[in-house]
This record gives C-alpha cells, sequence and structure tokens, in this order.
C-alpha cells in the first residue's frame, strides 16, 4: 500500500509598509493659520470700534466746548462799509444810554437848531452836537460777525445808542465788548446784525456821555456852610497862665 506523502509550502509572511495618509497632513496643518486670521481679524475690528467710539467722544466733546464757551467766527469785509446808509438821511437825534450813568440825548428843534434833552433840557453846544452827528454817518463796519452775541458783550450791551434820521429812519446800534487787539468794538444794529466797528468812531461817538455837550458848562451846586463846632466844656477852659 503506497504512503500519502504531504508537503508543506512556507508561505512568506508579506512586507507592509505603512501608508502615509494625506488627511492626516492636510487636517493637521492648517488649523493653526486659520485661527491666526481670526484672531488679526478680531484684534482689528476691536480696534476700529474703539477708534470710532474715541473720535465719538471727541466730537461730543468739541460741540459741548463749542457750545459751552460759543465759539464766534468773524468774515472780513474786503472794504470798511458805513454802518448807516446813506439813503437814511441827516441824523436829527442822537440817544446814547449806558448800562451805568446818565442818558444823554441831543435833538435838532424845528429851527435844525441842535439842543440838548438829557441828562438836562437845555441849550446845546451846536459844534459838539454836529461832530457827534457827522461821526454817526462816518461809523464804519470792519467785519461781519456770527455766534452767541454774549460772548461779544452784546447781550447786556455797555451802550445802547438810538439815532433818528430826517427821513424818518430809526436805528438802533448796541456797543459791546472791545476786540482783543483794541482796534474796534463789537457793535450789534438794530438788535439782529453784528460787527466789529472801527475803534475810534465809537469812542469819539461816546464823548457825549463823558462830556454831555452843554452850552454852558452848568454850575456846580455849592455845598451848604458848615458849623463851626462847639468846644466841648473841657476845652473851653483856659489853662491859667503861672
Amino acid at each position: 500500500m503506497a504512503r500519502k506523502t504531504t508537503s508543506t509550502t512556507k508561505v512568506k509572511p508579506r512586507r507592509t509598509t505603512p501608508v502615509k495618509t494625506k488627511s492626516t497632513v492636510v487636517e493637521s496643518a492648517p488649523a493653526p493659520v486659520v485661527r491666526q486670521r481670526k484672531t488679526a481679524f478680531r484684534a482689528g475690528t476691536l480696534i476700529a470700534v474703539l477708534l470710532l467710539l474715541a473720535m465719538i467722544e471727541l466730537t461730543v466733546y468739541l460741540k459741548q466746548q463749542k457750545e459751552k464757551t460759543g465759539a464766534g467766527t468773524a468774515t472780513a469785509v474786503s472794504e470798511a462799509a458805513p454802518i448807516f446808509n446813506a439813503e437814511d438821511g441827516v441824523v436829527t437825534s442822537i440817544e446814547i444810554k449806558p448800562t451805568k450813568g446818565e442818558t444823554v440825548k441831543v435833538a435838532r428843534d424845528a429851527k435844525n437848531v441842535w439842543a440838548l434833552e438829557l441828562p438836562a433840557k437845555t441849550e446845546a453846544n451846536q459844534a459838539a452836537a454836529e461832530a457827534a452827528a457827522t461821526q454817526v454817518s462816518a461809523l464804519k463796519a470792519i467785519s461781519q460777525i456770527n455766534g452767541d452775541p454774549e460772548i461779544f458783550g452784546l447781550k447786556n450791551p455797555a451802550f445802547t445808542i438810538a439815532i433818528e434820521f430826517k427821513g424818518g429812519k430809526k436805528h438802533t446800534l448796541e456797543v459791546g465788548d472791545a476786540t482783543p487787539t483794541k482796534s474796534g468794538y463789537y457793535v450789534r444794529l438794530d438788535n439782529n446784525k453784528m460787527m466789529i466797528a472801527d475803534q475810534s468812531g465809537i469812542e469819539s461817538l461816546l464823548t457825549l456821555v463823558i462830556s454831555p455837550p452843554y452850552l454852558n458848562t452848568p454850575t456846580p451846586t455849592s455845598l451848604p456852610p458848615t458849623e463851626t463846632p462847639v468846644p466841648s466844656p473841657t476845652e473851653a477852659i483856659s489853662t491859667p497862665t503861672p
């Protein structure tokens, strides 16, 4: 009987080479880049918001300061222009009312002669009154101004000048503070138009208040005589001469 022979075949183990997956490289590398971009975007947005808020606060602050101080603006006039129009005619009355002190008023009578009406009704110095009338017509505006009247001293003006003309026109000129350079005065015409008037013209006109144009300077009222003091009894006793 024949024997069965079995043959064993040796199977060589297969070598396995580790395969690198692309997913590992692709998925892990971009992650830090995305985070950096998001962080930079958020930081930039935060800075932009903070700058915007700072600008808003600055704008509000400047607006409040402007309202508080009432900052005004001045517009220069190309050529100094007369404050009053020549069409108004001849000046017939000038009244100057200071905040403190007596009001002074001069006016032409029916004979076209200047008379002093305030502070006393009497004859006026014709030359002084006519010079004041000429000065009214010569007043010039250096520049126009805009802003809060209070910062120019026009809320409570130092002087209010009322002027009447032969044609029936009437104007009011309020005089406020002097300009910082002392070259003019802030004035307001008819409670509406504000401007800077030349200094010399305003001061020449205001001399009517300092020195009213009396024809004859009023004699000052004499003071009552003082009584001779009566010596006291002790003073009346004479000291005996040794």
